[in-house]
């Protein structure tokens, strides 16, 4: 049995004139104890999914069962079973950092100490700060405490919104390192996240954008699947290197990343053609390196396709 399916999910918000459709006929399947990402944007229909899931949004179509429990019919099965840590900072910040986390024990009939084995790595870090109020955290520190409180029932499934945003680099990858050893301890993780570079610590993904799904495989088979040669070329004049670029022959995308543009070319083309090309131009420095996509140059990729 799968842990997570969701078949042909359509949620849309507003009347007719102002329609949002947030998700468009959405279909992927999650194995039990799989790290599964859903990656996307700000607005791609990824909070919305996740509120489906757990059973704090209906859907206008479809349907979606948690561990073979249904979303509509046995919300209150599903609802024992998972742990949801939303976008936005929700506990209580009068509370301190052990009153919220009693209080969500208290909800669910059990303890910290009955659970605190699951825990115990994450909850250690904040600890020493149990008795500060959750609103006077930092945010790697809130991310903890939420963290715990959606674990402190040890559910089967927990769904994470968005959890690294806002956060350090330190605490991101701290966050990361909590969720592989969650993962050893069997229980299925959904995570959603805008940031491309976190799709590669996922087992699979799925890459979403305006409520469609563009593809789903793990993130290695996301980039086989590329197939364009891809070169990351820079010079003294960046701007202009982007224009200029956009009308060379071999040219199929051209966009900027990071120090660098990256150039998708129709065709094989030699480096010193492209480098000629450029030069021709006027640029100096000019850098041009074959490179191996990321995830987010397929993203962008499958994005124009999709148009």
């Amino acid at each position: 049995m799968k842990a997570v399916v969701a078949e042909n999910l359509v949620k849309t918000y507003g009347k007719k004139k102002d329609l949002t459709e947030a998700l468009k006929d959405i279909s992927f399947d999650v194995e039990k104890g799989e790290l599964f990402g859903i990656i996307g944007p700000d607005g791609a229909g990824k909070t919305s999914l996740f509120r489906i899931l757990t059973t704090l949004l209906l859907a206008d179509k479809g349907s979606a069962t948690v561990d073979g429990f249904d979303v509509v019919k046995d919300y209150k099965s599903i609802r024992k079973r998972v742990g949801y840590m939303p976008g936005r900072f929700s506990l209580y910040q009068d509370l301190t950092v052990a009153e919220n986390l009693e209080f969500f024990a208290t909800i669910f009939e059990t303890s910290i100490e009955e659970n605190y084995d699951l825990i115990k790595d994450i909850y250690s870090q904040i600890e020493p700060f149990k008795d500060r109020k959750a609103g006077k955290l930092s945010g790697g520190m809130k991310q903890k405490l939420a963290l715990s409180c959606a674990l402190i029932h040890r559910p089967s499934a927990l769904f994470l919104d968005e959890p690294t945003t806002g956060v350090d680099a330190v605490s991101r990858k701290e966050f990361w390192d909590m969720l592989k050893n969650l993962k050893r301890q069997g229980i299925t993780i959904l995570v959603s996240t805008p940031y491309m570079d976190e799709a590669e610590l996922c087992d699979k993904v799925a890459l979403i954008q305006t409520g469609k799904i563009l593809s789903i495989d793990t993130p290695g088979g996301i980039v086989d699947r590329f197939g364009k040669q891809l070169v990351a070329v820079r010079s003294d004049k960046m701007f202009a290197l982007l224009n200029d670029l956009k009308h060379f022959d071999g040219t199929e995308d051209i966009y900027a990343f990071g120090e660098y543009h990256h150039l998708v070319l129709k065709d094989a083309v030699g480096e010193n053609t492209i480098r000629d090309f450029i030069q021709s131009k006027g640029h100096q420095k000019v850098e041009v390196v074959a490179v191996k996509p990321a995830i987010e140059d397929c993203f962008i990729s499958l994005m124009k396709h999709h148009e």
